[in-house]
This record gives structure tokens, sequence and C-alpha cells, in this order.
């Protein structure tokens, strides 16, 4: 098949059963979290997700060549900031049906880093994008307003935007990593950026957890060690081999509209598995930034170009 071709034509056989694929594992991501916040505590879990990630591939996957300090960086930034704030926003007052929406704002959050740290600049799409999902999160607010939260707090909300805002860090230290080896193997940089967070999750634990929880990893049930395992080797290392295998394979205007599902996928499990509830302020802000996520990855087709150059 020819890239002309590949360019041309949606996916289709293996290549389609792999994207359904990770839009279903990431999305039951969400409630994998919830189910073992039941007997971890976050930063227990956090530091257990990231052993899962590292071993035992660490023992078999070649340590990707460049300098150190970019697995420092991305294993803190994706590790520890996105995956222990959002650990504790669920504990905090988040349910796993809406943070799988308010975890998609990292496109956002990246685009407004890259214009900041990297100098890019936003185009049209992006601008229409950002403004719905500001009325997105507005929606969110005006939730708490009305007496009716469903099971979220402001501070499990607040803590899911900060770990959204960690998610859009990682994507920058990724492209920047990117740009200075653009040879380096991504799944070893996935594998071996996952020793990183491990001792600084446990060290959080320790700092952080009640005296009377720094045990409790010791009798965790084996559906939260099944949904630590799952967070680890299924939704981190399979999940993002077959990723970044599409992003090979196929341009990346047909493989990123998948990441939609995404949502889509957690707010069913969500409801379906856990019995949470979606109040019609939340809906309203669900359906302002699923919006805008549509006008960032379709607005390009519809709306003339308004930079030369787009973030990426």
């Amino acid at each position: 098949m020819t890239d002309s071709h590949n360019a041309q034509s949606p996916l289709q056989g293996r290549d389609l059963i792999a994207a359904l694929g990770v839009v279903v594992i990431w999305g039951l991501n969400f409630v994998a979290m919830k189910l073992s916040l039941r007997d971890f505590t976050p930063f227990q879990l956090g530091a257990v997700r990231y052993i899962f990630a590292a071993l035992p591939l660490v023992l078999v996957v070649k340590r990707p060549q460049l300098p150190l300090r970019w697995l420092l960086y991305y294993g803190l930034a994706q590790g520890v900031g996105q995956f222990g704030l959002l650990f504790v926003a669920l504990q905090a007052g988040m349910t796993a049906a809406l943070a799988s929406v308010v975890m998609q704002t990292q496109l956002f959050f990246t685009t407004l880093l890259g214009v900041v740290l990297l100098q890019e600049r936003i185009a049209g799409p992006l601008r229409m994008g950002l403004a719905l999902a500001a009325i997105g999160l507005g929606c969110f607010a005006l939730n708490f307003v009305a007496g009716d939260a469903a099971g979220t707090t402001l501070l499990g909300l607040a803590l899911n935007l900060c770990a959204a805002a960690m998610w859009g860090m990682a994507n920058i230290i990724t492209r920047k990593a990117q740009k200075a080896h653009p040879h380096y193997d991504a799944l070893g940089f996935v594998v071996w950026s996952g020793l990183v967070p491990i001792l600084p999750f446990i060290a959080l634990s320790w700092i952080f957890d009640p005296v009377a929880t720094r045990g409790q990893w010791l009798h965790a049930s084996l559906g939260a060690w099944l949904g630590a395992a799952y967070l680890g080797w299924i939704a981190t290392v399979l999940a993002y081999a077959m990723w970044t295998g599409l992003f090979k394979r196929h341009p990346a205007n047909r493989v990123a509209p998948f990441s939609l599902g995404v949502p889509v996928v957690g707010l069913a499990a969500g409801m379906g598995l856990l019995g949470e509830s979606i109040t019609p302020w939340q809906w309203a802000g669900i359906a302002c930034v699923v919006a805008a996520l549509a006008v960032v990855m379709f607005g390009g087709r519809w709306l003339p170009r308004a930079v030369d150059r787009q973030p990426g």
C-alpha cells in the first residue's frame, strides 16, 4: 500500500480493530482506577501502576538512545504529575465518567503550553475549540452552583484539570525530545520512563498517607491488583504500542479522531459499570468539550487556515 493511498483510505482490518481496541482500553481505564482506589491510596496506586508498567519489560526492552534527563522529565510530568493528580482527584470527588471527559482538555493545555514554551501560534479551529472548552468548564462550575454535584466536588474537578495540564506538559516534553532525538524508540521511552515515578510515589505515600493506610496495599483485594495490572500493562504499554503503531502506518488525521471515542466509552463505562450519574449541567459541559475536540480535529476541513503553521 502506498503512502498516498494510506493518506486517503480509512483504517481497515486489523488496524481498525487496533484503533477501536485502544479506545475501549483507554475508556475503561477510569473504571479500573476507581475500583483500584477502593483498596489503594492514590500514591500507592501510582507506585504499583508504574511497577507493572516498567516490569518485566525493562529487562528486555532497550533503553532509548537519548539523554536520561528526557526520561526524568517525562516520568515526573506524566507519571507523578498527570496520574498522581488524577488519582487524588478521583478520590477527592470525581466520577470516572466525568473524569474521562475532563482529561481530554489536555489538548487545549498542550496548545496553550505550546504557545508559551514553543512560541507556536493558535490556528482558527483551535481558537474556536478553546472557546467551546471554556464554555464547557463553565457548565461544570455552574453544576456546583446549582447544588447537584452527583458525586463530584470542586476540588476533584480542579485536581482533574491540573492532571490534564500535566498531560499537556508531558506532550510538550515528548515533542521536544522528538525534535532533539527524532529516532528514539517510543516503546522504550514509555517503559524506561516508567521507572521514574516509582520512588517519588513511594515517598509521597510515606509523607502524606495517614499512618493507618501505609500498609493498606498489603491487604488489597485481587480485583484491586488486577486493576493496577490493567493500568500498567494494558492501558500503558499495550495500548500505547498499538496507538504508536497506527501513527507510524497512517496519517495523523486518520488516527487522531478515534480519540473522540475515549470519553464516550468512559461515560458509558462509568454509568453502566459503576452506576454513576450525570447532571444536566454536566451533560452540557460534556457536549461543549466533545464539540471543542471535534472542531480542533476536523475544523481545518471546514474553516480557512488562520495561520501558516499549526501547533504539532
